[in-house]
């Protein structure tokens, strides 16, 4: 006869230890040693949230953070020269000062680009996959980088 007690002391036990904690040995170990590229078996579709991106996405990415601190520094030079900031957010971190601007600048940016790299092959609004979302913005960007420069030129 098997002992009541004996099975739920091991069912507690098992509740008291969780394998799933999390901690930031969780966060390097997932990061270096990250395993799933693929779906697991045959017959599952491709996964919508990975362990590694593609390269593209990486250069995109920093591409971007890139980009947009050049528009930080070059708005705040065409600022110098008598232009106004058009973005109503952007106008009043300015007011607290170009520390604050270049701060929130890069928070707002850095948290859209993680955002969209983590959701990357998830479709928007069912027709659009984030990873797109972030090719535009980083041209964008590009062409807004353009612009700044013949700006700066005259």
């Amino acid at each position: 006869m098997i002992n009541q007690y004996n099975i739920h002391s091991s069912a507690d036990k098992r509740r008291v230890t969780d394998r799933r904690s999390f901690s930031w040995r969780t966060v390097a170990h997932g990061y270096f040693r990250s395993r799933r590229h693929y779906p697991r078996r045959d017959a599952e579709a491709m996964p919508l949230f990975i362990d590694r991106h593609h390269p593209w996405l990486f250069f995109l990415a920093t591409g971007t953070m890139l980009l947009s601190t050049l528009d930080a520094f070059f708005t705040l030079q065409l600022l110098n020269r008598g232009a106004i900031e058009v973005n109503p957010a952007m106008a009043l971190a300015l007011e607290y000062g170009s520390g604050v601007f270049a701060g929130s600048k890069m928070l707002l940016t850095g948290l859209g680009i993680l955002a969209l790299v983590y959701m990357s092959r998830c479709r928007m609004f069912k027709r659009v996959r984030a990873g797109l979302v972030l090719t535009t913005f980083f041209s964008m960007y590009a062409c807004l980088i353009c612009y700044q420069l013949i700006l700066l030129m005259q």
